[in-house]
């Protein structure tokens, strides 16, 4: 389920990469923001709830909410952005703590794992880090919004395409 996420995210990055360049219009990037957002948050449901993962579910869930927060902004018209902002800082926050666990795994007083080491997904999610806080950044006024577009466009690739088709055709991430 988490693979085809992550093929959905690319959906929403792309337009907004675009919009930041200047190419769209914000009612129809939000209107598609907004979609991408519900459904991630309703697949990170499914994830802990059907999947009994709510350990990804939390990651995506957070970055579901931050989808659709981006999405009102855009389809309102919001001329103050800090408020997004602050939304995206705390995914960033949340993100961090994601990458050091997958970093270093984690695993119960008997030994039991619950959180597998991968050194992939700890370099994915810092690349979300990267990408959060520029989003929050930029909504400060204090990064231009190319910037951010570009990263999100060269994260789309490195940390979503990559994982998930990586795994959806070989059961593997590439390190």
């Amino acid at each position: 389920m988490t693979t085809a996420i992550l093929v959905l995210i690319a959906i929403m990055w792309f337009p907004v990469a675009l919009l930041n360049l200047g190419h769209g219009e914000a009612k129809g990037t939000g209107a598609v923001t907004g979609f991408v957002g519900i459904l991630v948050v309703i697949g990170a449901i499914l994830q802990a709830a059907i999947f009994k993962d709510a350990f990804t579910a939390g990651l995506l869930i957070s970055h579901g909410i931050l989808y659709c927060c981006i999405s009102y902004a855009l389809l309102t018209g919001l001329e103050d952005m800090r408020s997004i902002g602050n939304v995206s800082l705390t995914v960033a926050m949340i993100s961090a703590i994601y990458m050091i666990l997958f970093y270093t795994g984690a695993s119960d007083a008997a030994g039991k794992i619950l959180i597998g080491k991968s050194n992939y997904l700890a370099f994915a999610c810092l690349g979300y880090v990267v990408l959060t806080l520029e989003v929050w950044l930029s909504f400060y006024g204090k990064l231009s919004g190319k910037i951010v577009a570009y990263s999100l466009m060269a994260w789309m690739i490195a940390g979503l395409w990559v994982p998930a088709f990586s795994l959806m055709s070989k059961g593997a991430l590439p390190f």
